[in-house]
């Protein structure tokens, strides 16, 4: 594919856990964790309030007044000290295609925010293309609707799976994450997409220089189902929460060099694909079964507020079903002391942070709580 570079994946030395052909998929292997143990006490949800089909929460660096509420239908809503603005701060519902896993899915704010006003969206156009665009600020509290560039447009066959997080990495370059295409059992193609390097779908990628008049997008990752949320630890190394198939739900972790996860061969440890192979992919390090009633897991962030000692400096993330939230110690490209929070969000659609370092969960269903010491 034209302007697209598929950077070093993987490698028998990247983690112990790598998948080999002869891998016996086991629910319980050394950096697999199991079930969650007892919850630490000391947390509550503060609601922050209501909105429509809120999916992820956000703020520019250093704003210590604002979050920014993303709306599924296509609308980002700011609460100012509190208090939700009755004015958006941009809607492009007329451009959306919304419902299921359809929608504007997530935004971005460029580092230099505060001085070039500028932020990204990744959105489901209407005739169902994923779209990533470039908006910038029109006042303080209002985008200009009308300053859209598009950075990338990708064909999606089907309506599910199409991923949705842009997030800024800690090498200051946009990373988006897509899903497989959708459908069932990565169809597309002889192979599926999340093995094929040809095309986009089923991966991490992310922009050398999203400003540049025509940006580029690197592979980060790939062989990936569903990619909904990821985050990075403070190594660096990226956290993924893998929407899975018909069983396993799935949490990884990849150093900063990009992994390969996968999918369609792999899902979770078990073998989804007999006869296929995909080289050098790596295993999970949480897993989560349908069978114990999780559906699609919830990324996730690492929280890093200082109020909230119970939680500071571990990985929190649930699932939409269930809604319990757990979190975990990510070491290297190892989970460890997986436990539950003791919170519980009825359909967990996302995590968020805001400038103030402080964490946020969202229910599809319309709250959006703060994460708060009891």
């Amino acid at each position: 594919m034209a302007g697209v570079v598929v950077l070093g994946c993987g490698g028998s030395g990247d983690r112990a856990t790598a998948r080999t052909p002869d891998a016996t998929p086991t629910a319980t292997a050394t950096n697999t964790a199991p079930s969650a143990v007892a919850a630490k006490p000391g947390l509550r949800l503060k609601k922050i309030g209501d909105f429509s089909s809120p999916v992820y929460v956000t703020a520019p660096r250093g704003d210590h007044h604002r979050i920014f509420v993303v709306e599924q239908g296509g609308t980002i809503r700011i609460v100012k000290d509190g208090k939700k603005l009755a004015q958006p701060f941009l809607n492009i519902g007329s451009r959306v295609s919304t419902g299921g896993e359809r929608g504007l899915l997530s935004m971005a704010f460029a580092p230099d925010y505060r001085t070039s006003g500028r932020f990204y969206v990744y959105y489901t156009a209407k005739n169902g293309d994923i779209r990533i665009v470039e908006f910038r600020r029109k006042s303080a509290n209002r985008a200009n609707p009308g300053s859209g560039r598009r950075l990338l447009s990708v064909t999606h066959p089907a309506s599910n799976h199409n991923g949705g997080l842009l997030l800024f990495g800690p090498d200051g370059r946009l990373y988006a994450g897509l899903g497989d295409g959708g459908g069932g059992g990565d169809q597309h193609g002889t192979r599926g997409n999340g093995q094929n390097l040809q095309t986009l779908l089923g991966k991490i990628i992310r922009f050398g220089h999203p400003r540049a008049k025509h940006p580029k997008a690197e592979i980060y990752a790939y062989g990936l189902r569903n990619p909904w949320r990821y985050t990075f630890a403070p190594s660096g190394n990226m956290i993924i929460a893998d929407v899975g198939q018909e069983t396993v739900e799935e949490v990884d972790v990849i150093n900063k060099k990009g992994s390969n996860l996968g999918w369609r061969v792999w899902e979770g440890r078990r073998r989804y694909s007999p006869g296929e192979s995909a080289a050098n992919a790596i295993f999970p390090v949480i897993q989560r079964f349908h069978s114990d009633g999780n559906c699609s897991i919830t990324g996730g962030v690492v929280v890093r507020d200082p109020v909230l000692s119970a939680l500071k400096g571990r990985y929190v993330f649930g699932d939409f079903c269930t809604g319990v939230v757990e979190s975990a110690r990510i070491s290297g490209v190892k989970a460890l002391d997986v436990r539950r929070t003791g919170l519980k969000v009825d359909a967990l659609s996302s995590f968020g942070v805001d400038g103030r370092k402080h964490a946020y969960a969202t229910s599809l269903s319309g709250p959006v709580y703060r994460l708060a010491p009891r």
